[in-house]
C-alpha cells in the first residue's frame, strides 16, 4: 500500500518527482495494493472531481462524469441550513441520476446538527456517501469552527464523525488536511482519529488552513498517511494536468485522486489521467472545435439546470475565461464572453470566433 522510500522533505524539493510530472507518452501500468472503496466505483483508482463552492455544481459535475470523473461530491453545504431546512441550501444537495457515484459533503461544528443533517440529506436525496469537510479554509466557515477550523480540536472531529455514522445508512467519508497551521501539522494523528471514530475513506488535501493554496501541497504527507491507514485514502493537491495524476499516484499510493483546481476550464484532464494510469499513451488536448463543443454542452446543461437567464449567464463567464484561456485572441474573445447577457449570446459570440478561425485558416 505504501509508496516506499518517503521521506520529510516537501515534493517540490524532488527532482525526481518534478520529472514525473513532465510525462508526455504512454508509462508502464503501475500495481499497488488494491483498495476497496465503500461505494461502488468503475476502476481500481478513482479519480474524483473536487467539491468546490461556486464550481462543483450539477452542470460541471455531469460534464466531468461524461468526460471520466469516477465520482463526484456536492458544493459543501451548510448542516446548519439543512437542519432548519433552508430550501436554497437544501437545493444545493440536488443532482442527477447520471452524476452517481455522487457523495453530499456537510460541514460544521456541532455533532448534533451534523447528524441530523446527514440524517435529512440520506433521506431526501439517498446520495452514494455523506463527505464531512474537514479541510474548507474559507473564512466565513472556520470562524464558526467549520471546516479545518475542526482540527484544532481533534476530540470535536472525532465526535462528529461518530454522530453522522449513527445518523446515515450511507458510506461516511472525510476529507481534511494536513493541520491547522505549520504548528499543529500532523496528518497522520489527524487522519488515525478520523479511522478510529469510523470514518471509511479520507481524502488529504495537503496543506495546512493557513497555507490556504499558496505554496506547494506536501505529497510526502499523503504518502505516510497511506502507509498508516487501513481505509483508502485519496490524495488532493496540485494535480493541475494529466501527468500530475499519475504523478501524485506513483509517488503516494494513494487509492484515489481528487482534481480540484486542475479542473477548471479542463474536464479532459479525467480522461487524459486515466489513459496515464493505465499505460496507454495520453489521449490529445481538444481541438478548439472539440474545446467549444464541450462549451457549449456545459452551456446547455446550465441552462437546464437553472434556466437560460441573466444570473445563469453572469454565474457561467468564470467557466468561459477558465475554457478559454491560453487560445489564439483569447483576451478579445473573454471580453465579448464576458459581456453576454444570455447562454444564447455566449453561443453566438463562440460561433462567430469559431467561424472565423475557419475562414482564416482557409485564407
Amino acid at each position: 500500500m505504501g509508496s516506499g522510500g518517503v521521506t520529510g522533505a516537501k515534493r517540490n524539493e524532488w527532482p525526481a518527482a518534478t520529472q514525473q510530472r513532465r510525462l508526455p507518452v504512454a508509462q508502464g501500468a503501475i500495481t499497488f495494493r488494491h483498495m476497496r472503496f465503500p461505494y461502488r466505483v468503475e476502476h481500481d483508482v478513482p479519480l474524483f472531481l473536487a467539491p468546490m463552492a461556486g464550481v462543483s455544481e450539477s452542470p460541471f459535475r455531469l460534464l466531468c462524469r461524461r468526460h471520466g470523473a469516477d465520482a463526484v461530491v456536492s458544493e459543501f453545504i451548510s448542516s446548519v441550513g439543512v437542519a432548519r431546512g433552508i430550501e436554497r441550501v437544501l437545493a444545493d444537495g440536488r443532482f442527477d441520476p447520471a452524476e452517481r457515484p455522487y457523495g453530499i459533503q456537510l460541514y460544521g461544528a456541532e455533532p448534533g446538527t451534523m447528524a441530523r443533517a446527514a440524517e435529512l440529506v440520506t433521506e431526501l436525496f439517498q446520495p452514494d456517501f455523506v463527505d464531512i469537510n474537514f479541510g474548507c479554509p474559507v473564512k466565513k466557515v472556520v470562524r464558526n469552527n467549520g471546516g479545518s477550523g475542526c482540527l484544532r480540536d481533534l476530540t470535536l472531529v472525532q465526535a462528529i464523525i461518530r454522530a453522522v455514522r449513527a445518523a446515515t445508512d450511507r458510506p461516511v467519508t472525510v476529507k481534511i488536511r494536513s493541520g491547522w497551521d505549520d504548528a499543529q501539522r500532523d496528518p497522520v494523528t489527524i487522519a488515525l482519529r478520523c479511522q478510529d471514530a469510523g470514518a471509511q475513506a479520507l481524502t488529504l488535501h495537503a496543506r495546512t488552513r493557513t497555507q490556504l493554496f499558496t505554496g506547494s501541497a506536501n505529497w510526502d504527507e499523503i504518502a505516510q498517511v497511506v502507509e498508516r491507514l487501513d481505509i483508502p485514502v485519496i490524495g488532493n493537491g496540485d494535480v493541475r494536468r494529466a501527468d500530475d495524476v499519475l504523478a501524485m499516484r506513483r509517488h503516494t499510493g494513494c487509492a484515489g485522486v481528487m482534481v480540484a483546481r486542475g479542473s477548471f476550464g479542463n474536464p479532459w484532464i479525467f480522461g487524459q489521467g486515466r489513459d496515464l494510469l493505465e499505460g496507454k499513451v495520453r489521449r490529445p488536448d481538444p481541438s478548439l472545435e472539440e474545446r467549444f463543443a464541450t462549451v457549449l454542452d456545459h452551456a446547455r446543461l446550465a441552462v437546464a439546470c437553472q434556466g437560460d437567464n441573466r444570473k445563469t449567464a453572469l454565474e457561467f463567464r468564470k467557466h468561459l475565461g477558465w475554457y478559454t484561456r491560453g487560445l489564439p485572441g483569447a483576451a478579445l474573445l473573454r471580453e465579448r464572453l464576458f459581456r453576454i447577457q444570455s447562454m444564447a449570446d455566449a453561443e453566438a459570440v463562440l460561433t462567430r470566433f469559431l467561424e472565423r478561425g475557419v475562414v482564416e485558416a482557409a485564407a
